[in-house]
């Protein structure tokens, strides 16, 4: 049945409108980092208020003693510099916004654009009636908004405001590549695709690349953190350090990074995100290859996508082994996570583009 012209313009109205939303929320989430300061900083400003106190001389006997003036009015400027977090560092002063206010606002503009976002896949879907996932631009659209919804799923369960930006900015990007550069009307499916194996091998796919994308970000601010304030990697097998034998990181790198949680952490939650995308990754392998023996009767043939596809599952294999051997933990890991995610792009983008094969789907 030819396409229904109408709800594939809707579709491309609010895939843009969700593009739209996701920008602003992306500034949100920037603002947020900026402005956000750490229990740290609230901290050691509240005691140097406390600590140098206007002091006063007053006679005693023959003599001069100090006593402490009364504090600082709480409506100051200078003892009020607190974000609105309320932990108990000090009164904070009137602002317009704050660091809980914008972060409300970043993610309700994140969770209204990932509504819209759905709502262009579904009409995109009923327009072409089919999955709408066939082409370059559908599977990108698809996959942003894997990654969006694995970002707030993180924010309900970890509260990673400090991730938003890092993902969402990502994701702007991809979207506006897609719906400009990448573009694809709705086309009929070529007679290979016309299988219910579309569904489900290229929805595992997609879903593995929406987590591979949030593992990877991640990453990098695990790799960032340890750049800024340089540790042992496994105090265990290394001697103490004093403090004054570490590097120290340029300001700069050290005001931003104290905004983000321990390098621990990052690398905790890169991993289980991770390791929650390998094997679905492992699935879309194995159901792509159950889905080319019935469309051309072998199961694998080295074809180009076949191939990069199966070099990602590898790197990322030697990751979580990585992540469980003595000297390859830690940044080492890192870089190979690094590495299974510059091979996935190259599968999802750089063989659709520049690459000839039965995967060929890019639609341009």
């Amino acid at each position: 049945m030819p396409p229904d012209s109408t709800l594939a313009t809707w579709s491309d109205s609010l895939t843009n409108g969700a593009t739209a939303l996701y920008t602003f929320a992306a500034l949100a989430f920037a603002a947020v980092f900026a402005y956000r300061r750490t229990r740290t900083e609230a901290k050691t400003k509240t005691e140097a208020l406390a600590e140098s106190p206007e002091r006063v001389l007053v006679a005693a006997g023959g003599g001069t003693a100090a006593r402490p003036g009364p504090p600082p009015p709480a409506s100051s400027a200078s003892a009020s510099e607190d974000d609105g977090e309320g932990e108990g560092e000090g009164e904070p002063e009137q602002r317009m916004f704050t660091a809980d206010s914008l972060g409300r606002y970043a993610l309700g503009l994140t969770a209204l654009g990932w509504a819209v976002h759905l709502t262009a896949l579904a009409t995109r879907g009923l327009a072409a009636g089919r999955v709408p996932w066939a082409n370059m631009y559908e599977f990108i659209c698809a996959v942003t908004f894997t990654a969006v919804s694995a970002l707030l799923v993180l924010f309900v369960r970890k509260r990673t405001f400090y991730l938003g930006a890092f993902v969402m900015f990502p994701v702007v990007v991809a979207l506006g590549l897609a719906t400009t550069t990448l573009y694809t009307p709705i086309d009929p499916l070529q007679p290979s695709l016309h299988s219910y194996w579309l569904a489900i091998h290229v929805l595992a796919a997609i879903a593995a690349s929406g987590g591979f994308t949030v593992a990877t970000a991640l990453t990098a601010l695990y790799l960032y953190r340890l750049r800024a304030v340089p540790a042992p990697e496994d105090p265990a097998d290394r001697p103490a350090e004093r403090p004054a034998d570490r590097p120290a990181a340029r300001p700069s790198v050290a005001a931003l990074a104290s905004r983000l949680p321990g390098a621990a952490t990052l690398e905790r939650l890169a991993r289980q995100t991770l390791m929650f995308a390998f094997p679905v990754w492992t699935f879309a392998i194995i159901a792509g290859a159950i889905w080319a023996d019935n469309a051309w009767g072998r199961y694998w043939g080295w074809d180009p996508k076949e191939t990069w596809a199966f070099i990602t599952w590898v790197v990322y294999a030697a990751y979580l082994h990585a992540q469980t051997t003595k000297g390859w933990s830690g940044r080492k890991a890192a870089v190979i996570a690094l590495a299974g995610y510059g091979c996935l792009l190259f599968n999802l983008v750089g063989v659709n583009l520049w690459g000839s094969g039965l995967h060929s789907y890019a639609g341009l």
